[in-house]
């Protein structure tokens, strides 16, 4: 038996919380990954995981083999590192996280001006908007939009973000502009259920949060489906500024409620603090830093924080008074 092999499947079981996910990330039959399990138990004469009725369970064993594991495997991966040349050279593949619209918008660009400066350096990157868990799922380093809770990881912040509000022209002629946070019940609204849900949040003075529940007639579970429906006049939506730069700066929608907006949240760069970054990691930290900067820099000029709009003009003075 192949120990080290062992070890990577039983930590992509308990990673993936089932034997099928593990087989899928390690891309090996289901049988494969049953008998490497058994295989392990009986090489250690104790039972690693029990299975309740819908997933599996460490047992007390299992948990504290799966952390020697861990640490056993990060070691084996940073000694072939340094063997490779790793530290000593820019070179091999970068796994790097991101939220989807950030990721497409300014990381990609980013990342395509890297690659070509460095030839020997192969990116993958992970567009989604959950938080990844850098350790476990061997991702070099990740772009994370909010407060970072205390860790190991090292954080470098390049930018803040918004959360805004905004609607087309079309629909606060039809419909009137929001003067305060009370007026959203009054309004059609478009909810993009990975941000808030159907309540949201607003500032409230001296460091308070109030929340503000929204009558959504159209619920979506991506944010470039929140803009293009709002986009069509069907209503309000709030989604986080850099999403919605685009279309506030050609004039597609506008942005309202400003001065009730929540702060800003930083947006980071975070990888792992322990032991020598290999050169490929340090290499796209120091090129990416200073241009994501620059770029969060001018997204918050076109994203100005004034309410007044090109459609200002010509749109109604009160809002509408009744339910949509």
């Amino acid at each position: 038996m192949d120990r080290l092999d062992a070890m990577s499947v039983f930590a992509a079981i308990v990673d993936g919380g089932s034997l099928s996910a593990a087989g899928r990330r390690l891309n090996l039959p289901l049988a494969t990954v049953s008998r490497k399990l058994a295989d392990l138990e009986a090489h250690l004469k104790t039972r690693l995981l029990t299975r309740s009725t819908r997933k599996l369970v460490l047992t007390d064993a299992g948990r504290d083999y799966l952390a020697a594991c861990r640490q056993i495997l990060e070691q084996v991966d940073e000694a072939e590192r340094a063997a490779s040349g790793a530290y000593a050279k820019v070179r091999g593949q970068l796994l790097v996280a991101a939220p989807i619209v950030f990721g497409r918008l300014h990381v990609v660009p980013v990342a395509a001006e890297f690659l070509e400066q460095h030839p020997d350096v192969d990116i993958q990157l992970l567009l989604g908007d959950r938080n990844v868990h850098l350790i476990e799922e061997h991702v070099d380093l990740a772009l994370r939009i909010g407060a970072l809770p205390d860790s190991n990881l090292v954080a470098t912040q390049v930018g803040t973000i918004r959360r805004v509000v905004c609607a087309s022209p079309l629909y606060l002629v039809r419909f009137g502009t929001p003067g305060t946070t009370a007026d959203l019940g009054a309004h059609r609204c478009i909810n993009f259920e990975g941000l808030e849900g159907a309540v949201w949040t607003f500032a409230a003075g001296d460091g308070e949060r109030r929340q503000v529940a929204i009558h959504s007639r159209l619920t979506v579970s991506t944010a470039d489906a929140a803009i293009a429906a709002a986009t069509l006049g069907l209503g309000l939506t709030r989604v986080l500024s850099y999403q919605v730069a685009d279309a506030l700066r050609d004039g597609r929608l506008v942005r309202v409620l400003a001065d009730d907006e929540p702060p800003a949240v930083p947006a980071s760069l975070i990888y792992p603090g322990q032991g020598r970054l290999p050169m490929k990691t340090r290499a796209f930290i120091d090129f990416a830093v200073e241009r994501l900067r620059a770029r969060l820099q001018t997204l918050e000029a076109a994203v100005p924080l004034s309410n007044v709009t090109p459609a200002a003009s010509f749109l109604p003075a009160t809002p509408v008074q009744r339910r949509l």
